[in-house]
């Protein structure tokens, strides 16, 4: 519940341990004390109230009161500055957000036997300050900037609830031959197939690499997100060792430490692979796409969580096991459908995540050289 007595909401140290720093009501927790109708008026916020956690995990996170919060108290472990009207409550929000604040944060909190850092303590930190036009302008290029990181934020939450929405109803449940939704123009059951039948499985070399400064890129289980490595063997090590690497249109997927997440390699360049990925190739009348969502569909993943060894560590599943699991085929042209359906919504997902990353690493950089 957003409102523990229906009419007020309270903001908690936990309330604010987000990396964001913007408040987010949903988040709000029981307050645990009893307000006074004399404490509501003392412990309301209002503009240019800024709050600082005072002890705990979360000592010298912040919160800047935004009129579009509504009305909202603070209760437990947080210290309140009451910045003038004549101070830019962003400006000066934004210099929390510095690495020159974590510094102050990091050395204060630890001066004493229990973490934390007090108001005096907080009184004595020392902030950049200019004309407050300019306050007001550097202030307002940061809510911008915030603004359209979180926007960024909701979006991308959206299409990764929406993905997760179609994986879960464009593919036959267990037990049935037909998903509860489907593109139009198909109908028509869907045969069940093992994975082997409708792809050769193959998994990477066992030994451990001799890496070079280049060469042939080697993946391991924790590229599986874009493909990409730092890591590189010889073309000779490459001709001994791979004699079926993966190619344009193949698949990875994990399968030690990490268990069925797959992506599509969209390369014609030669890659190496540890046995930490298992290729996947697929056979005629089976599109790579389709084969990708198939292998994140729920039950997909159920059956790959039963074979998987959950006492070995790490845990990991055995090749054949991936060859046997169950994978239920609609037409080539349905799998087509389905296949670049949720190819565009990766890529919707995968662009969102490139910008709120460019987004915050200008964030970063503006943090810097903005503030003394």
């Amino acid at each position: 519940a957003k409102d523990f007595d229906g009419i007020h909401k309270y903001l908690r140290i936990t309330d604010i341990d987000d990396s964001s720093r913007l408040f987010l009501t949903d988040k709000l927790s029981s307050p645990d004390v009893n307000f006074t109708e004399e404490d509501y008026e003392n412990y309301k916020l209002r503009i240019n109230d800024l709050l600082f956690a005072r002890t705990g995990a979360s000592v010298g996170k912040t919160y800047l009161y935004r009129e579009s919060d509504g009305e909202v108290y603070y209760a437990g472990f947080l210290i309140r500055a009451r910045l003038h009207d004549s101070y830019d409550g962003n400006f000066i929000f934004q210099q929390t957000l510095t690495d020159k604040y974590k510094q102050f944060i990091e050395i204060t909190s630890q001066r004493s036997g229990q973490p934390g850092v007090n108001g005096k303590e907080y009184g004595d930190w020392k902030i950049g300050m200019t004309s407050y036009p300019e306050q007001s302008a550097i202030g307002s290029l940061f809510r911008t900037l915030d603004d359209l990181l979180a926007s960024y934020k909701d979006n991308l939450a959206n299409y990764q609830s929406l993905k997760a929405t179609m994986l879960s109803k464009m593919f036959p449940k267990a037990g049935q031959s037909v998903p509860e939704i489907r593109l139009e123009g198909f109908e028509g059951e869907w045969e069940i197939r093992k994975l082997g039948e409708v792809s050769e499985v193959y998994d990477g070399t066992h030994q451990t690499p001799n890496y070079t400064e280049s060469g042939v890129k080697f993946l391991s289980v924790e590229n599986i997100s874009n493909l990409e490595s730092e890591k590189y063997i010889s073309e000779e090590d490459f001709e001994k060792d791979f004699k079926v690497f993966p190619e344009f249109g193949d698949v990875l997927m994990t399968r030690i430490g990490s268990i069925g997440v797959p992506n599509i390699v969209k390369t014609n360049e030669k890659i190496a692979f540890y046995v930490s990925l298992a290729l996947l190739k697929p056979k005629k009348r089976t599109n790579s796409l389709f084969m990708k969502s198939s292998i994140e569909s729920n039950p997909f993943q159920e059956e790959l969580w039963k074979k998987t060894l959950h006492i070995a560590f790490p845990k990991k599943i055995n090749k054949n096991d991936i060859s046997q699991s169950t994978i239920k085929c609609p037409s080539y042209e349905e799998q087509q459908a389905i296949g670049t359906y949720f190819s565009n919504l990766d890529n919707l997902i995968n662009s969102h995540q490139e910008k709120i990353s460019q987004l915050e690493t200008l964030k970063k950089k503006l943090l810097q050289e903005m503030f003394i």
